[in-house]
């Protein structure tokens, strides 16, 4: 029995290892720390494609699984060419009454170069630049935990007298097997004019 705990033991420290080691590589969605306040931070983001599918529910848990699965497949060869493109950091997920789930493509990509999807829901959609404010949580996401900091995050900018624009989006960093470091995010784009850039 203590021979298979620790062979199980050995295996789930192996992954771990791996899925750090992975997300070391894993491209990310680039910006700028603007300033720091002591429950978040100002960020600059820079212009970026996405992938994007919207789904019809405003759950998390339901619409997440869904989500990833559509986008997973297009990426992993679901489009005309069968071509695989690299998986980048952070899933994005608009917080509205029904969901739009991106996955941020490569810089390699132009929208002109992606190949199509095989999917006719899957769109391709340019995020400009933005200025936004971040809130980050550990452990595993869930639609309460997001709520509550979303919560503290519109609290804190209410505080500070930051105007925002109501349109908040949670990132998730993680794959779902990845136990350490677990970082997720909710982030709400602000007001023009507020930051100097």
């Amino acid at each position: 029995m203590f021979i298979v705990l620790g062979v199980i033991l050995f295996v789930v420290i192996a992954i771990q290892l791996y899925a750090m080691a992975e997300q070391k590589k894993t491209e990310t969605y680039p910006y700028r720390v603007l300033k720091k306040y002591p429950d978040f931070e100002i960020r600059s983001y820079e212009a970026r494609l996405f992938s994007a599918v919207k789904l019809s529910s405003g759950s998390y848990k339901a619409a997440s699984n869904r989500g990833f699965s559509i986008l997973a497949g297009y990426i992993f060869g679901g489009n005309e060419q069968k071509e695989k493109i690299a998986m980048t950091t952070p899933v994005a997920m608009s917080l509205e009454d029904s969901m739009t789930m991106m996955f941020m493509v490569p810089k390699k990509y132009t929208q002109e170069t992606l190949p199509q999807p095989d999917r006719s829901e899957i769109k391709f959609r340019e995020e400009p630049a933005k200025t936004v404010a971040a809130i980050r949580f550990g452990g595993w996401a869930s639609d309460d935990r997001i709520a509550e900091y979303k919560g503290k995050l519109t609290a804190a900018l209410a505080a500070a007298g930051i105007d925002h624009t109501s349109k908040f989006i949670f990132l998730g960093y993680n794959a779902p097997f990845e136990m350490i470091n677990r970082r997720n995010e909710v982030i709400v784009e602000l007001s023009p004019g507020q930051f100097d850039q």
